[in-house]
């Protein structure tokens, strides 16, 4: 049974069964048609003519705007950054906000969860400014801890950066708790929606947070194109994250006075395809509904998390309870090399992903060096589970350790 997957151009035509979804989704034929259809007919500069192509070519970019404004809740397109991904958009925080309002004694709060692009950015903020980078460490299920979190988070702290949902584990959090909590300590929400996005649905209102990112190409959309929503008294504040073509108002010899929002911080030539290709996933999205997408995505996740806990010498890191995954298995085999796995898994035409998964400090943290992942979507079947689990359940055998 196909479902959904005669949407998908690529999965019709590979055979491969495709389970890397957390680290970049497939394009439905819809989105990759958006993106033929703009440079065969609209492609031009945005913003930069007064002619009929370049008029229209600034339409479709701005509606893509609009679109990501209403799928996020937020209250204006001004609040609306288009960036590359969810890794540009957190550098962007933290240059042109933890940069400018961070000192020596300050804390940054940060999940023990989060993937490096949620990390790294704050480290090297905490370097340049002396402020104190601090972790909230989870349970052994993958939970976190709100008491801790009220323990951790100080009036000295004035930024918290917490994942909504783990890219590892799978598990979601309570950003509405965290912002709660960091608001109280006058502090700014920051969170990474990069896993959440293509899962459930968010309202950045309803969350209270301060800045939200999520990528297209995890979406069903495009790679290269990304998003950031920001408080809109926040972003007037900052200053522009780069700086050249588009972003001014107007340049002198040794001077410049920067655009209104959005464009002060979308310097350049924008991906206007990619903003036209992200509309079309948004628009996709809505048009399956996440109430399908999360029935179809447990139904399958459910099924192969309960035929890998009968396969012996598998190790499925966080909750016991499959619902609690949101399509993400992420696994060892005992005495088996995450890389051999997954080369096999590869050999017999399953895509899976080995390694640390960008999460380092998370899987130190619960004592692994490297892991195996399959992370499902909405257009996997039951069959897609089978073959995995059929090839999964030989890894031993065929690595000379017997069953």
């Amino acid at each position: 049974m196909q479902g959904y997957k005669t949407d998908f151009p690529l999965l019709m035509q590979d055979k491969t069964v495709y389970i890397d979804n957390a680290a970049t989704a497939q394009r439905p034929k819809c989105v990759i048609d958006a993106e033929k259809d703009f440079y065969t007919c609209h492609n031009a500069n945005p913003l930069r003519g007064i002619y009929e192509l370049s008029v229209q070519a600034t339409e479709d970019y701005e509606n893509a705007r609009k679109a990501v404004r209403d799928f996020i809740g937020a209250k204006s397109v001004q609040e609306i950054i288009f960036t590359r991904n969810t890794t540009e958009s957190i550098n962007l925080v933290a240059y042109s906000y933890g940069l400018f309002n961070l000192k020596k004694g300050d804390e940054v709060v940060v999940s023990i969860m989060e993937h490096h692009s949620d990390l790294l950015p704050w480290q090297m903020v905490c370097r340049q400014t002396g402020a104190e980078l601090k972790f909230l460490e989870c349970e052994k299920d993958g939970s976190l801890d709100l008491d801790k979190a009220e323990e951790l988070i100080t009036d000295r702290t004035k930024i918290v950066a917490v994942t909504q949902l783990s890219n590892v584990l799978g598990r979601e959090y309570p950003i509405e708790k965290f912002a709660e909590i960091a608001h109280r300590k006058n502090a700014v929400m920051v969170a990474d929606g990069a896993q959440s996005t293509p899962h459930i649905a968010v309202d950045v209102k309803k969350l209270g947070v301060d800045f939200f990112a999520f990528s297209g190409h995890k979406l069903y959309g495009p790679m290269g194109i990304g998003m950031l929503y920001g408080r809109r008294e926040l972003l007037e504040k900052m200053p522009p994250f780069l700086t050249g073509g588009e972003m001014i108002e107007s340049v002198s010899r040794t001077s410049a006075v920067y655009a209104e929002l959005p464009r002060k911080f979308e310097a350049g030539t924008v991906n206007a395809a990619g903003a036209v290709g992200l509309k079309s996933a948004i628009d996709y999205v809505k048009s399956v509904g996440f109430e399908e997408i999360h029935k179809r995505e447990l139904e399958v996740s459910a099924y192969a998390f309960e035929k890998m806990k009968e396969i012996a010498h598998i190790n499925i890191l966080g909750s016991e309870k499959a619902e609690e995954h949101n399509g993400i298995l992420t696994f060892t085999v005992d005495n088996v090399h995450p890389h051999d796995v997954s080369e096999i898994l590869a050999a017999d035409g399953i895509a899976v992903r080995a390694g640390h998964h960008c999460a380092q400090p998370l899987l130190e943290y619960l004592g692994y060096r490297s892991t195996v992942r399959a992370s499902f979507a909405f257009y996997n079947t039951k069959e897609d589970a089978d073959r995995f689990l059929d090839s999964l359940s030989t890894v031993r055998e065929r690595m000379g350790y017997g069953k």
